[in-house]
C-alpha cells in the first residue's frame, strides 16, 4: 500500500482525462488533496464532483481543472458563483445508469474504501454506493484510499473490481453535522407530522426543512427508511425505537440508503451493521422498488414554488445552488405506490423575509406541476391533489407569508386576465 507522498497522479492522469472522486462524506480526502497538489504536473483535465462538503476544490488555485457536477450544492456553490462549474441537470438515477453503462466517461476514479473488520472479507465502499462506484467498472485506473476510520457497510462490498492502486488515508472521513433549523422549520415539521402515518416509509432530502421534519417524528411508531441519504437525525429515530423498518416489504428490518451523510456517531452505528444497507441508486432510486412500498413519504425541499405547484430545487439568481438530484425519482415512485405522498417543504420567505419563496413564475422547473402533491410552509399545507390551476393558486397563496399574499393574488389575477384576452 502506497503512502500519499509516493503516489504520482501525474503518471496516471493524462491531459484531457475525466476524473471522478467520491462525494460528500465519501470524498477520499488524501487522494483529492494529492490531485490538487499535482494538478500543474498533469495538465488540463476535467473533474466531476458530486455533493462536495470539503474545502478541497476552491476556485482559487485550481486553474487548468474544468469542474462538472450534477448540482451546485455544498461548497460547489462557490465554484458556481465563480462561473467555474458546468452542471449536468439529470435525475440522479440516470447519472448512475449512464456511468454504469459507460455512456458517461470516467478515465480515473478515486474511491474511499473501508478495510474489512474481523470476520469479514473484502473492502467496502463505506459511505456511498453511488455513480462513482458504478463508473469504476469502466475506468482506466481506479485508485482506492483505504481509510481505517471509514465504516465497513453492508450492501456496499467492493467485489467486482480490485483497485489498481491502494493508498493509505491520512485523514478521517469528512463529516456533516445535522442542518440547523429555526422556528419556521419547526412549524413546518409540525404540519408534516400530521401527514405521516404510523408505519410509513420515509425518504428525505438534505437541508433544514427535511431535518426538522424528521426531528418532529419522535412520537411516531414503526417507521421505515428507504432514502438517497441517511443522516444523524435518522439515528435519533432509530435509537428512540421510532424507526423499526418492520412494515416495509422491501428490505424489511433494514434502513436503506445510497449515501451516509453524518458525523462520527452515525459512522460508528452503520459500521458492520446489517440493519443498514448502503445500496446503489439502481435500488434506492428505482421507480418500481419505491412504488412497491406502501405509505411511502417523499419529503424534499425547494428553492421556490410557483402558484401552480411547480418546484425549483436548482437555481437562485441564475446560479446553481441545488440539483435535480433524486427528487423527481422519489416523488414519482411515491405517488405510484399505495398510499404514497410527496411533500415539498420550504419556509415561505428568504433573505430574512425580504423575498417570498412562493413566486408567480419560476426561473427553473425541477418538479413539474403534474407531479405536485403536498406543499408545506410554516403557514400551513396546500394539498394539490386533483386541484385545478385556480384552486392550486388559491391554496398556495394561503400558505405564503401574509405580507406577500395580496401581491401574489394580483399576479395570478393578471396572468388569468392576459390568458382570457
Amino acid at each position: 500500500m502506497l503512502s500519499a507522498s509516493d503516489l504520482d497522479l501525474a503518471r496516471l492522469v493524462q491531459p484531457g482525462d475525466v476524473v471522478l472522486c467520491g462525494q460528500g462524506t465519501a470524498e477520499p480526502l488524501t487522494l483529492t488533496r494529492r490531485l490538487i497538489a499535482q494538478k500543474d504536473e498533469i495538465g488540463p483535465f476535467t473533474l466531476f464532483l458530486g455533493l462536495c462538503l470539503s474545502e478541497t476544490f476552491r476556485s482559487e488555485g485550481t486553474g487548468g481543472i474544468a469542474f462538472r457536477s450534477y448540482g451546485g450544492f455544498g461548497t460547489n456553490a462557490a465554484l458556481s458563483r465563480a462561473g467555474r462549474l458546468d452542471v449536468l441537470p439529470w435525475h440522479y438515477s440516470r447519472i448512475e445508469q449512464a456511468f454504469a453503462t459507460g455512456f458517461l466517461r470516467a478515465d480515473i476514479v478515486l474511491l474511499q474504501l473501508a478495510p474489512p473488520p474481523p470476520g469479514r472479507s473484502g473492502y467496502s465502499l463505506a459511505l456511498a454506493n453511488d455513480y462513482v462506484a458504478a463508473a469504476a467498472r469502466h475506468a482506466r485506473v481506479v485508485v482506492g484510499e483505504v481509510n481505517p476510520d471509514a465504516p465497513w457497510t453492508h450492501g456496499a462490498k467492493l467485489d467486482w473490481r480490485e483497485p489498481d492502486l491502494l493508498v493509505a488515508a491520512e485523514l478521517p472521513p469528512q463529516e456533516l453535522k445535522p442542518s440547523r433549523f429555526g422556528e419556521a422549520e419547526e412549524r413546518i415539521a409540525r404540519h408534516i407530522a400530521d401527514h405521516i402515518p404510523d408505519g410509513a416509509c420515509l425518504q428525505f432530502g438534505v437541508g433544514a426543512a427535511p431535518t426538522a421534519a424528521l426531528s418532529g417524528l419522535r412520537h411516531h411508531k414503526e417507521l421505515s427508511i428507504h432514502s438517497g441519504v441517511m443522516g444523524d437525525v435518522c439515528l435519533n429515530l432509530i435509537e428512540a425505537g421510532v424507526v423499526t423498518n418492520a412494515r416495509k416489504p422491501v428490505d424489511r428490518g433494514m434502513s436503506t440508503t445510497n449515501t451516509v451523510l453524518g458525523t462520527r456517531r452515525l459512522f460508528d452505528h452503520v459500521h458492520d451493521n446489517p440493519a443498514v444497507q448502503v445500496r446503489p441508486a439502481a435500488h434506492t432510486h428505482d421507480h418500481a422498488t419505491i412504488a412497491a412500498i406502501p405509505n411511502f413519504r417523499a419529503i424534499n425541499s425547494a428553492v421556490e414554488i410557483d402558484l401552480t405547484g411547480q418546484a425549483n430545487a436548482e437555481t437562485a439568481g441564475g446560479r446553481y445552488v441545488g440539483a435535480v438530484g433524486g427528487q423527481v425519482d422519489f416523488v414519482r415512485g411515491a405517488l405510484a405506490g399505495d398510499g404514497g405522498r410527496s411533500i415539498i417543504a420550504l419556509p415561505a420567505t428568504a433573505l430574512g423575509g425580504k423575498a417570498s419563496r412562493i413566486v408567480p413564475r419560476l426561473e427553473t422547473v425541477t418538479l413539474p406541476r403534474s407531479d405536485a402533491d403536498l406543499v408545506v410552509t410554516e403557514h400551513g399545507v396546500a394539498d394539490l391533489r386533483g386541484a385545478t390551476l385556480n384552486e392550486r393558486a388559491e391554496r398556495i397563496i394561503a400558505i405564503a407569508a401574509p405580507e406577500y399574499r395580496e401581491e401574489l393574488s394580483r399576479a395570478w389575477h393578471d396572468r388569468e386576465s392576459q390568458h382570457a384576452t
